[in-house]
């Protein structure tokens, strides 16, 4: 099978990581994600991946509860660096080469986020956990997302979730939902679909990088998704609603 990029970003969620459970990380799911991106790994991908940590601890959701929105917020940065050194782990325990780098200084457990370092090591078919978002409360991991796609030069952003594309409502509470193939950066924006928060789809507007949204329990995605299959919705400045 045929790859359709080199270098790629993978968004997961936090909640991605937990499976079935109610909170934390299932260590049976954090291997199947780890399989799968080991054998995009093994196509000659450049992977580098931005983690959540909803699974862990939501900076929004604390805040509303009376938390300072800072404080809580750097509480969740932290909760993705757990995240982030668990997936390094699994992927290493498959002989897959990954370096964690947090734009937090943690030193004892991973190296801060260096821009050409990065890039060095996917040059080098490392894979690279950016944890602890952006380092700035008050912005969420989407946005961390587009803007490590941005400075590393990635050609798609994948945004792995528990559903199989974007719908113009909630298919779980609506089944004559409709769920599109194509859309635009505009549309998104203009439609408030939430896939993304607004200042990550603006980033990946300004710097036009595809995002594809697609459902990462369905094993074999990340591969297919990466190989150009159509999977899930693909949001690009360029694409006609469909």
């Amino acid at each position: 099978m045929g790859t359709a990029y080199k270098r790629i970003l993978l968004k997961l969620s936090g909640e991605a990581l937990m499976g079935d459970l109610g909170y934390g990380i299932d260590p049976s799911v954090v291997q199947e994600i780890a399989q799968d991106v080991a054998e995009v790994v093994n196509q000659g991908v450049q992977v580098a991946i931005v983690v959540g940590g909803g699974n862990i601890f939501r900076g929004v959701k604390a805040a509303a509860g009376g938390m300072d929105r800072a404080t809580a917020d750097y509480v969740g940065m932290i909760a993705t660096v757990m995240n982030a050194i668990t997936l390094q782990d699994a992927l290493e325990q498959i002989g897959v080469p990954v370096r964690v780098q947090t734009a937090i200084a943690m030193q004892e457990i991973a190296e801060p986020y260096i821009r050409r370092k990065a890039i060095r090591h996917l040059e080098l078919s490392r894979v690279v956990i950016f944890g602890a978002g952006s380092g700035n409360p008050f912005f969420t991991t989407d946005t961390t997302a587009a803007l490590r796609a941005a400075e590393i030069d990635a050609e798609v952003i994948f945004k792995a979730t528990k559903v199989d594309g974007i719908y113009d409502s909630d298919p779980k509470h609506n089944p004559e939902a409709k769920r599109y193939q194509t859309l635009t950066y505009n549309y998104v924006l203009t439609h408030d679909l939430r896939v993304m928060d607004s200042t990550a789809i603006a980033l990946c507007k300004e710097n036009n990088i595809p995002i594809v949204v697609f459902d990462l329990t369905v094993r074999g995605n990340i591969s297919r998704a990466v190989s150009g299959e159509p999977v899930g919705t693909l949001v690009g400045g360029w694409c006609e609603v469909s």
